[in-house]
């Protein structure tokens, strides 16, 4: 049950890294996608640029074991951000697109889970410092 649990934490690990560093990409190199929508939320170039470090450092903690349960937490924020963007700002469906939407949603989930996974770090993390 433990190789499991091993081997479905590393498959959210994965399925979060793939994607927050192919949008992070797209963020920072200053894609027109990315440059267009942040235009629309009246935060380019900063908001662009910050949030795309954002999920960067999310990444590094999220593949550093020691640190999954900081990284899931840093992902499920910066999720709920995307999420809210989308169903107030943007809109769930983007040029008739709703693949954005659904990551972030999938991102968020395999964050949530990873933190519940690796809760211990967390008090660690808390109280030994």
């Amino acid at each position: 049950m433990k190789t499991l649990s091993f081997i479905f934490q590393w498959a959210l690990r994965i399925l979060i890294t793939y994607y927050l560093l192919k949008y992070s990409y797209v963020k920072l190199s200053g894609q027109p996608s990315a440059i267009e929508l942040f235009t629309t939320l009246n935060m380019e170039p900063w908001g662009r640029i910050i949030i795309g470090i954002l999920e960067l450092i999310t990444v590094i903690l999220i593949l550093y074991p020691r640190t999954t349960a900081l990284g899931g937490l840093l992902g499920m924020i910066s999720m709920t951000a995307v999420i809210f963007y989308h169903l107030t700002e943007l809109g769930i469906s983007i040029n008739g697109d709703s693949f954005l939407f659904f990551i972030a949603c999938a991102i968020f989930v395999a964050s949530i889970l990873l933190v519940i996974f690796n809760r211990k770090q967390l008090t660690t993390c808390i109280f030994t410092s």
